[in-house]
């Protein structure tokens, strides 16, 4: 008998680590949220589309691409963000402070420069209206040889 209260116990104590394990995992990427999108009236076939963007203490984005035709403006809102666009410079951008990608761009990293404290931006695009995936991972040979 006490053998198997033993072993269920075990058992919860390792479905509960499981668990905690997989919401750290998840807390580890970014959680983006739409909050506009508007075809622009006066530019035909363009399209305003805007996303807020949240991270976690530590988390970050994977190195991807946007939409070919993307312009993005992004914000800091709250916290800091670590940021870099193609091959300019890796910077660190606090709340109250902005960036932009042109189209084509590669954001190799994006993440909150806290380990400690959440960190918001606010995404703007204005883009081809219909062009989508805003977003694509980039292509694992790009992420390899930026880390060489």
């Amino acid at each position: 008998m006490k053998q198997s209260s033993l072993a269920a116990s075990l058992l919860t104590a390792a479905m509960v680590g499981l668990a905690a394990t997989q919401a750290v995992a998840h807390e580890s990427t970014e959680k983006v949220t739409p909050a506009l999108e508007q075809a622009i009236t006066n530019i035909p076939g363009k399209s305003l589309i805007a996303v807020v963007v949240d991270y976690a203490p530590g988390a970050a984005s994977p190195s991807h691409l946007h939409a070919k035709s993307a312009f993005i403006y992004a914000y800091v809102i709250s916290g800091s963000i670590e940021s870099q666009v193609n091959d300019g410079p890796k910077q660190i951008l606090r709340a109250g402070q902005s960036f932009y990608e042109p189209p084509g761009a590669r954001h190799a990293v994006s993440r909150n420069a806290s380990k400690t404290q959440p960190a918001k931006l606010l995404a703007v695009f204005v883009v081809d209206t219909g062009d989508t995936p805003l977003t694509t991972p980039a292509p694992q040979s790009e992420t390899k040889e930026k880390k060489q």
